[in-house]
């Protein structure tokens, strides 16, 4: 991770950058992780004024529907940087925010791994921390058909799951509701893992925020937990 670090705080103000023009404000902070095959910007405190007046009215789709046709922008120039500076291609990359916290998360993924200083975890608690996303997943929905958990720091946990979607989803997909069908997950998916989710006592440490996206057309869902 040493030789990366450059690189990694590169991005990470870059990142800050970007989003300051693109918005009209940067966010308080913009901290970078690199392990494995991911990448994450964890980010504080980006609402802008006229996100906040929004918020306060409970129009929080509004904003979701307005970010995300700005951060599609800024992804698509941070990659490049990403690569560039790296030296590695982007295959997929998810962003998720959560308004009341003021915090968000940019995640891209690699095409290869390249470096490799992901933190030894229990597998014990891996196993119970799997089969509580599997549970969570099937109040939800359905049990995803793979799920597969990285630690990329002591307080960063990437779950990748894989097999979500059920048949009227993809009807759904299918028939152009896809943007609808995004809003509702985010709703009920983050609301059920935060509300019946025993996550701090099988991890033993509170979980802060847990940011939740999807490549619907992919049937998968990249999930990340910060943990305190």
């Amino acid at each position: 991770m040493t030789e990366f670090q450059d690189q990694v705080n590169h991005i990470s103000s870059y990142t800050s950058k970007l989003l300051r023009r693109k918005f009209g404000r940067g966010p308080e902070s913009c901290t970078g992780t690199l392990s494995g095959r991911f990448f994450l910007l964890h980010i504080r405190g980006f609402i802008s004024p006229m996100e906040e007046v929004l918020l306060q009215q409970g129009k929080s789709h509004d904003v979701d529907n307005a970010r995300t046709l700005i951060i599609a922008n800024v992804l698509d120039e941070l990659k490049g940087v990403v690569q560039v500076s790296l030296k590695v291609d982007v295959a997929e990359y998810y962003h998720d925010w959560n308004y009341p916290n003021n915090t968000g998360v940019i995640m891209l993924v690699f095409e290869e791994e390249i470096c490799n200083n992901n933190p030894s975890a229990n597998v014990t608690y891996l196993q119970e921390f799997e089969k509580e996303i599997a549970r969570i997943s099937a109040l939800v929905q359905k049990v995803p058909d793979n799920i597969e958990t990285t630690s990329l720091s002591d307080k960063v946990l990437l779950v990748k799951r894989e097999g979500i979607l059920i048949p009227i989803e993809k009807a759904l997909i299918t028939r152009g509701y896809e943007k609808e069908l995004v809003l509702t997950k985010d709703e009920l998916e983050k609301m059920y893992f935060h509300r019946y989710g025993k996550f701090a006592e099988i991890l033993s440490k509170d979980v802060r925020d847990i940011f939740i996206d999807w490549d619907l057309h992919g049937d998968k869902s990249i999930m990340v937990f910060i943990l305190s």
